[in-house]
């Protein structure tokens, strides 16, 4: 499988290209920052020097060729409101565009818990959750093969490999790196996840059979 990454230097995304390379994907990361491409390559990324929030950026040309996408760029949490609707939601939406053009059908998204009503949290988180908000409902009428991950918050733990997943949104819980960057990975070949947006936190139930049964739950 030939998959782009956007926000390749991401913690999340170098856990996933590090996955994927390892069963034998070819992996092509997107960053903003040159001095990032040596990570990328050490963990068996192809660099791709690209600023998603340049108008002119080549976008379709990056993502020509490929299998799938994965967004999992993100402005920061020290970002003001200007760059969270340019990154999280404007380069999500380039992505979403070059991959109709380049008949790139499979779109993954690491989405954000709150998203499903940004009105809900934190008054300095809102900003945020509208843009991943909008991103998401942008992805899923974009008539993509689409799943949307929302995971909980985010810990450095190592991977347990098993996850609770839930399209009853409002929970908050936690989840490893390791474990979301599993997810997607095996998201990829998992069919039957295509149209899904869901929650993710550790668990009880290994990751394959924990997106099988929610797909069938979903069906």
């Amino acid at each position: 499988m030939d998959v782009v990454i956007a926000g390749a230097h991401g913690q999340i995304a170098r856990r996933l290209t590090r996955l994927l390379a390892a069963r034998g994907d070819r992996v092509r990361g997107i960053i903003r920052n040159p001095d990032h491409a040596a990570d990328l390559e050490s963990d068996g990324a192809e660099p791709v020097v690209l600023d998603l929030e340049q108008d002119d950026a080549d976008v379709a040309g990056a993502v020509a060729g490929a299998d799938a996408i994965v967004f999992a760029a993100g402005a920061g949490p020290n970002s003001g409101p200007e760059r969270k609707q340019t990154v999280d939601l404007g380069a999500a939406v380039k992505l979403i565009d070059a991959a109709k053009a380049q008949n790139v059908g499979r779109y993954l998204m690491v989405g954000s818990i709150g998203a499903h009503d940004p009105s809900s949290g934190p008054e300095e988180m809102r900003p945020y959750l509208e843009a991943k908000a909008k991103a998401d409902e942008a992805l899923q009428q974009s008539g993509l093969e689409y799943t949307i991950i929302r995971p909980g918050g985010l810990t450095d733990d190592p991977g347990t490999g098993k996850v609770s997943l839930s399209t009853d949104f409002g929970h908050r819980a936690q989840v490893t790196r390791d474990d979301v960057a599993l997810l997607l990975a095996t998201a990829l070949t998992v069919p039957e996840t295509i149209g899904l947006t869901f929650e993710a936190f550790n668990g009880e139930q290994e990751v394959e059979l924990a997106l099988r049964a929610l797909a069938r739950e979903e069906s």
